[in-house]
């Protein structure tokens, strides 16, 4: 960091740099044809969404699950409607050798990875005084660790590759304290990897790029418990949950061409329910 105009007006070797070689038509931009994205959670709800919108887009795609095996036929269905190649992976996040071996099995069977949305969390929505210590430990290893041991092994293929796009799912509760349901486990995890994903984006800056997506309510699984519906509706601006066709343009953004500019962003999609 320059400390004083003098400091400000001297050139440095290597910049500026030169602007990226992609095209100037906005939808050539968002082309995903022959580049290869890695989805986890991609069984249902938005990881499901984002792998669709990979594929729309042309990528091939490697759809990792947990338990929900769903993401096979999905990915069957993918490749038959889209002319595109995808496999389905079952993957634990929470081990980190699972992670590892799988990138491996993914580079084999596509020769690179060009993107990597790490989307996969879980949610138990209760206050810490009634919350065990085992439940506590579960989120932090789905949303904390399994982020942190695909962030590792992923950017290490970046790197070795020389190019990368990490996206990261956290939450607008990563920016505000859920009402009325307190979960402050859940609201921390997700506080975690929208700074470490933004620190990422600063310590990867020489091959690949990491921005944030933090989704609102959307009409998934994870998305606004019973209990909490009608505060929900009442709180976006908008007056209702989010549809996840209406997130698959943003994930697309973020993994094209069409956001070369952009890196270390946290783009929150909420309806604005955290305006107020």
């Amino acid at each position: 960091m320059s400390m004083n105009l003098a400091d400000c007006d001297r050139a440095r070797e290597g910049f500026p740099r030169p602007f990226p070689n992609t095209p100037t038509n906005v939808l050539e931009q968002l082309s995903l044809r022959g580049k290869v994205a890695v989805v986890n959670g991609a069984a249902d709800g938005i990881g499901l969404a984002v792998a669709e919108a990979m594929a729309e887009a042309g990528a091939n795609v490697a759809l990792w699950y947990n338990s929900n095996d769903r993401a096979v036929q999905k990915s069957q269905e993918l490749a038959s409607t889209h002319g595109i190649k995808s496999t389905a992976n079952k993957v634990d996040v929470s081990n980190a050798d699972s992670v590892q071996n799988t990138l491996t099995q993914v580079v084999k069977d596509f020769g690179k990875i060009d993107i990597f949305v790490a989307n996969a969390g879980m949610a138990i929505s209760k206050p810490i005084l009634e919350q065990t210590l085992d439940e506590y430990h579960k989120q932090m290893s789905v949303n904390v660790d399994g982020i942190v041991h695909c962030s590792k092994f992923v950017g290490e293929i970046f790197k070795r590759q020389g190019f990368g796009n990490l996206i990261i799912t956290s939450s607008m509760s990563a920016h505000i304290v859920n009402v009325p349901t307190d979960q402050p486990v859940y609201n921390g995890t997700k506080a975690f990897i929208t700074h470490f994903g933004k620190s990422l984006a600063r310590e990867w800056r020489e091959f690949a790029r990491v921005n944030i997506v933090s989704p609102g309510f959307f009409d998934t699984k994870m998305g606004a418990s019973p209990e909490c519906l009608n505060e929900a509706y009442r709180m976006s601006a908008l007056g209702r949950q989010g549809h996840t066709k209406e997130i698959k343009g943003l994930y697309l953004y973020l993994a094209s061409d069409a956001s070369t500019y952009m890196t270390g962003s946290d783009v929150l999609i909420d309806g604005g329910y955290v305006l107020p």
